[in-house]
């Protein structure tokens, strides 16, 4: 199962437990920080190897 899928499910799921009115705040959270958990991981993911390069240009340009 892809990592998407299990993100999908994840917040799908946390919805569902999230009916209850009395924990809705909480629930609003959670689905918050799901979203940017799949925002980060998609960031690192498609950037990772360019600051990857940019922090190694840096570290030869300070003699490291």
């Amino acid at each position: 199962m892809s990592q998407w899928m299990k993100y999908y499910f994840y917040v799908k799921n946390l919805a569902l437990v999230a009916e209850n009115e009395e924990g809705q705040s909480l629930a609003e959270y959670g689905l918050i920080l799901a979203l940017v958990a799949v925002v980060s991981i998609a960031a690192v993911t498609a950037l990772g190897t360019q600051i990857s390069d940019y922090l190694n240009t840096l570290k030869d340009a300070f003699g490291g």
